[in-house]
C-alpha cells in the first residue's frame, strides 16, 4: 500500500518543498510527535515508518514524486542532528529551530520538545 503525504506551505501556490524533494534538496521531514503519528485529511496519513512508500502530493492535491521512508528518529528541539536540518535544506540547526517556529506559531517549542523525524529517498516522479 503507498501511503500520503503532503508538505506544509504558505498557500496552497506553494509547491517549493515537493520541487525540493524532487531535485534532491530535501530527504528529510519532520514534525511534532504527537501530529507525526497523527492523519491530517485526505493528504497526509500520519504515522509512516521505515520501509513505507508514500506518495507525496502538492497542496492542491495533485501527486508529484514517490519517496521511500529510509529511517524514522524521535530528536529534542535544543538537539537537532547534522542529518536532519541538512536533510530538511537548512543552513543550520539555528534556522532549523527559527524556521519551525515560525511556521508553528499555535505550539510553544521548546528545548525538550521532541520530534520526529522522517527520513526517506526520492524513489521517481508523477
Amino acid at each position: 500500500m503507498i501511503k500520503k503525504l503532503s508538505f506544509w506551505g504558505a498557500d496552497e501556490d506553494d509547491d517549493s518543498l515537493p520541487r525540493a524533494v524532487i531535485a534532491g534538496r530535501k530527504t528529510v521531514t519532520s514534525d511534532l510527535v504527537d501530529s507525526y503519528y497523527a492523519g491530517y485529511g485526505d493528504l497526509g496519513e500520519g504515522g509512516y515508518a521505515e520501509g513505507d512508500l508514500i506518495r507525496v502530493h502538492d497542496l492542491k492535491g495533485r501527486p508529484r514524486c514517490l519517496i521511500r521512508a529510509t529511517k524514522v528518529e524521535r530528536i529534542r528541539f535544543d538537539a537537532i542532528p547534522e542529518a536532519v536540518w541538512r536533510g530538511e535544506n537548512f543552513s543550520s540547526a539555528d534556522e532549523y529551530r527559527q524556521v519551525h517556529i515560525d511556521c508553528m506559531p499555535e505550539h510553544v517549542l521548546q528545548d525538550d520538545t521532541e520530534f520526529i523525524a522522517l527520513h526517506f529517498e526520492l524513489v521517481g516522479t508523477e
